[in-house]
């Protein structure tokens, strides 16, 4: 099989250019930064029902965070901001072979929008700084 040149020079910037964009795609998590909604699975469970499987959209990122000393009490300066929801949807899902006196509903919220901000106990899991 012959190639025009023109062809095989053309045939050789797609290849490259489809490579390139699997490497942009493969590293944009590993270098992203800021705050982004993205697919979360877990297993929802209380105490006499069995598990469920649900797929939802959670709030997923790193935020600009930093710490630097000063000579006043406390000595410390704090900037700590985590991504979390700025807008959700309540959502309720039905939870299999619940015992006559549990109720089957399991509420837990799906991310619409999330952003960088201070970590509130409300609607995050907050470690102690």
């Amino acid at each position: 099989m012959h190639l025009h040149p023109l062809s095989f020079v053309f045939l050789l910037l797609l290849v490259a250019g489809a490579a390139k964009v699997c490497v942009a795609v493969t590293t944009a998590l590993h270098g992203f930064r800021g705050c982004a909604v993205r697919e979360f699975s877990f297993v929802a469970q209380k105490p006499g029902c069995k598990g469920l499987h649900i797929t939802t959209e959670a709030c997923w990122g790193r935020c600009q965070t930093w710490e630097k000393p000063v000579p006043d009490p406390p000595y410390i300066q704090r900037h700590h901001r985590v991504c979390t929801y700025s807008r959700t949807r309540h959502m309720t899902a039905r939870l299999p072979g619940c015992q006559p006196n549990v109720s089957p509903l399991y509420h837990y919220p799906m991310a619409l929008q999330c952003h960088c901000a201070v970590c509130s106990t409300q609607d995050t899991e907050c470690e102690t700084f």
